[in-house]
C-alpha cells in the first residue's frame, strides 16, 4: 500500500472520515452508481474511480465500496453480482496512487475474500459477521481490519415513504444500549473464534439497522456508553431515515441534519465518521475535534 506503514489507524488522535462509494442501483441516499443506464451517465466504474479521486481530495481517510444495499426493502444480490459490481471498483481505486485506506462493504465471504486480494484493506460487515460463517475466517487469513456492525434489521418492521424512505417500526429493546453491547460482544466472540485479533476490531452500533427513529435519537446521544467494549466506534448517520422522519425532509436534504449528528458522535467519541458528503463533514470533524479534542492547528498559535 504506497505511502501508509499499516491498515490500523492512529486511534485517539482525531476522528477519521469514512467517505461511501456506492457501487447499486438503489441506494437510499440517492448517489447509487448504478442507478441510471451507463450510455446516459457514463460508464459506472469510471465514475466510481472520479468520485474516489474526489472523496480522497476532500479529506477521506478511509473509501467504503459496497456492491449490495441495506437499504430498508432492498433485494440481496448473488454473489457474482456483487463481485462484478465491487471488484473492478476496487482495482481501479486500489491501482490509483491515492493514499487511502479501502473498505469493503460486504458479508459475503467469497466477495470479502476477492476484494482484499483484488487491494482492499479492511471489510465492512453490516451482518456483524453472521450472515456468512465463512467470512470471520478469511478474514483472519487475511489479517484484515473488520467493522462489526450491530444489526436486528427485519424487512417485516420497515415501513416505507416515497419522500422519506424506509424506516424501523416496532423494533423492541429490554435496554437499547446493553442489548447493543450484548449483541456486540457475540459478534466480537466469532471473530475472535476465527483468529480476528483485538487490534483488527472495529465497531458499528447500526445507525438505522432494525432501529426505530426514537432509539436510533437515543442511542447518538449515548454512543460514549459504548466505549467500555474497548474497541474503536465507527458511526454512519449521513443521510439516514431518522433524520428524514425528523426534519421532514428527503435524503438530498439532509445535509444539516447529518452535520449534527456527525458533531454529537464526535462529542460522545467516535472514531470514524462514514458520510457521503466528505468535504463538507470533514470541516464538521476538524471543527468538533478541536473543540473535544483540542487538535486543531490553530490552538498552537498565539491568539
Amino acid at each position: 500500500m504506497e505511502g501508509m506503514n499499516t491498515t490500523i489507524l492512529p486511534w485517539g488522535t482525531r476522528t477519521f472520515v469514512m467517505g461511501v462509494i456506492n457501487v447499486t442501483p438503489d441506494s437510499f441516499s440517492g448517489d447509487g452508481l448504478l442507478a441510471q443506464p451507463a450510455a446516459e451517465i457514463g460508464d459506472p466504474f469510471e465514475r466510481a474511480l472520479a468520485q474516489a479521486r474526489r472523496l480522497a481530495d476532500e479529506g477521506a481517510d478511509i473509501l467504503d465500496i459496497g456492491g449490495e444495499s441495506t437499504r430498508p426493502g432492498g433485494q440481496p444480490i448473488s454473489e457474482q453480482e456483487e463481485l462484478a459490481r465491487v471488484l473492478p471498483v476496487v482495482r481501479a481505486v486500489s491501482s490509483a496512487g491515492l493514499n487511502i485506506l479501502i473498505s469493503v462493504d460486504t458479508s459475503k465471504a467469497a466477495v470479502a475474500d476477492e476484494a482484499l486480494k483484488a487491494g482492499a484493506h479492511w471489510v465492512n460487515d453490516v451482518w456483524g459477521l453472521r450472515a456468512d460463517p465463512a467470512i470471520a475466517g478469511i478474514i483472519a487469513r487475511r489479517q484484515a481490519p473488520v467493522i462489526i456492525m450491530h444489526n436486528r434489521l427485519k424487512p417485516a418492521s420497515a415501513e416505507i415513504q416515497i419522500r422519506l424512505g424506509g424506516r424501523y417500526v416496532g423494533v423492541n429493546y429490554a435496554n437499547l444500549l446493553e442489548d447493543i453491547k450484548t449483541e456486540l460482544e457475540e459478534s466480537i466472540t466469532l471473530a475472535r473464534d476465527a483468529g480476528i485479533s483485538d487490534s483488527h476490531i472495529i465497531l458499528d452500533p447500526g445507525i438505522g439497522f432494525g432501529k426505530t427513529v426514537d432509539q436510533n435519537l437515543e442511542l447518538l446521544d449515548r454512543l460514549d456508553e459504548l466505549r467500555s467494549l474497548g474497541y474503536p466506534l465507527l458511526v454512519g448517520p449521513s443521510r439516514k431515515s431518522f433524520i428524514g422522519y425528523t426534519l421532514d425532509l428527503p435524503p438530498d436534504q439532509r445535509l444539516e441534519g447529518t452535520a449534527a449528528a456527525v458533531a454529537i458522535s464526535i462529542a460522545r467519541r467516535v472514531d470514524i465518521v462514514r458520510v457521503h458528503d466528505v468535504g463538507m463533514m470533514v470541516r464538521v470533524a476538524r471543527m468538533a475535534d478541536a473543540i473535544v479534542r483540542r487538535t486543531s492547528p490553530a490552538l498552537d498559535r498565539a491568539d
